[in-house]
């Protein structure tokens, strides 16, 4: 699946790197589930089985720049071709009287504080001054039997309206 989405996406390299584009989204699934650790520990851990092979040694920083080479094109390739409800007919707590259970949630996520970020996503403000890291709004669509995302969708924090957010389903709801 991750071949048939880069050569979708036309992300593949276009010449041979320490790091091909295959390597980096899998660096990036895993990212995802150790999120505590930075990309040079998750390296770590995904490299560690491999003391026989000749592994090259990673910088963080050509670990950042193979992720920014990448770009999101693939993984939101991958994230529609993976994405659903993931259960069957009888999945226990999938579905009441016959109807997929869902659950819709939202959270805010800090992005780094760039130029570029503060220009498309503004920064938060109190009565003083501007202050703070840019923020996101991530809103997940849910199937309750199996956890599995069946959508997201996110929207710079200042275009969620506090008075819209406390009346729906989550602090981004209206995104």
């Amino acid at each position: 699946m991750v071949d048939a989405v880069l050569a979708e996406t036309c992300a593949g390299q276009r010449r041979l790197r320490k790091l091909p584009a295959r390597v980096v989204v899998y660096l990036l699934l895993a990212a995802a589930l150790f999120e505590e650790c930075g990309y040079p520990a998750v390296w770590r851990k995904l490299t560690a089985a491999l003391d026989s092979l000749p592994i090259p040694a990673i910088t963080g920083t050509a670990l950042w720049d193979a992720r920014t080479r990448l770009g999101v094109r693939p993984m939101r390739a991958l994230f529609d071709l993976l994405r659903g409800p993931a259960s069957a007919i009888r999945t226990g707590g999938a579905r009441w009287k016959g109807v997929l259970t869902v659950a819709i949630d939202g959270t805010y996520l800090d992005v780094p504080d760039s130029p570029l970020h503060r220009a498309h996503l503004g920064k938060g403000s109190n009565q003083y001054a501007a202050s703070g890291y840019p923020q996101i709004c991530l809103t997940a669509l849910v199937a309750c039997g199996t956890r599995a995302v069946i959508d997201a969708a996110s929207a710079p924090a200042a275009a969620v309206k506090p008075s819209m957010a406390s009346a729906s389903c989550g602090p981004c709801a209206t995104a």
